[in-house]
């Protein structure tokens, strides 16, 4: 008799856990030059203005997302996918999950800063409604990068 091998749970997006942050970590430190310390995680997570979200399958965290609501504006602080899981939607999933929550609150729109030579995630937030606001000349620490501006009115996109 053949044994059928189980099928991978389908992930889904759901807020954040204290538990997720060890992973959420680890995919940071893989993907970002100059990536944020544990704590800073931490410390949105604990924010009632805070935005924290992942997408997961199971236990195994793939994606996520770090956003802010200061001055009626949502700061998108932080989006990413697992290196192996890019390419599927995560990004735009959990980005349009944010747009979703922010719906029917008074708030001026959405931002964000993206490095500029980060064509993947510039036509990620292109897609997503963001468009080009400005430069910020040396954003980055890491390499005195430039980050390029991006907004995104309120409501669906």
């Amino acid at each position: 008799m053949k044994m059928r091998k189980k099928p991978s749970p389908l992930p889904k997006l759901r807020d954040m856990r204290f538990r997720d942050v060890a992973q959420v970590v680890e995919i940071e430190r893989a993907s970002y030059p100059t990536p944020w310390p544990r704590q800073m995680f931490l410390d949105e997570l604990g924010r009632p203005s805070a935005q924290c979200l992942v997408v997961a399958a199971k236990e195994d965290v793939r994606a996520y997302l770090i956003a802010a609501s200061y001055a009626e504006v949502w700061h998108v602080l932080n989006v990413c996918v697992k290196s192996a899981h890019r390419g599927r939607g995560h990004g735009r999933e959990l980005l349009d999950e944010l747009f979703s929550r922010g719906e029917g609150h008074a708030h001026r729109g959405f931002t964000l800063e993206v490095r500029v030579s980060n064509d993947p995630a510039i036509r990620l937030y292109r897609e997503a409604g963001f468009i080009d606001y400005g430069v910020r000349p040396g954003y980055y620490s890491d390499n005195r990068e430039d980050a390029l501006i991006m907004w995104r009115s309120g409501g669906p996109g």
